[in-house]
């Protein structure tokens, strides 16, 4: 995340077995195609829940089968969703340019609101 600084950062945490999750995803990749070069950056955070989801082959299948464009990483030890003290699949955070967490989102849904802060947060230099 150091590496981040300075843009705004959109953490989801998700698996792609969870439907939930399945119904964000072009959410995500609407944001991304829309917002990326105004300096959203999206990353997904992999979290299995099931023990095929821990497979990276499985994870690839899925990113390339969703037409994921926005970067993927695996969390199968849990340490960022513990780090984010998370609990849910899918879960959004919104980080600001100085690395704060400023908004939550779980669940499906709201995503006026979401794009909302996220427009907000764009908008603050």
């Amino acid at each position: 995340m150091s590496g981040l600084r300075g843009k705004v950062v959109l953490v989801e945490f998700w698996t792609y077995a969870c439907i939930n999750c399945l119904h964000v995803t072009p959410q995500l990749e609407r944001w991304h195609a829309r917002y990326a070069e105004q300096g959203l950056v999206i990353v997904g955070v992999h979290t299995p829940e099931l023990d095929e989801e821990r497979i990276p082959s499985n994870v690839e299948a899925a990113i390339e089968r969703l037409g994921i464009e926005y970067p993927v990483v695996l969390d199968n030890s849990y340490k960022t969703w513990n780090a984010y003290r998370n609990q849910y699949w899918p879960a959004l955070y919104l980080v600001d340019r100085e690395g704060n967490v400023v908004y939550r989102h779980y669940g499906e849904g709201d995503y006026d609101v979401t794009e909302r802060e996220m427009r907000r947060l764009l908008a603050s230099p």
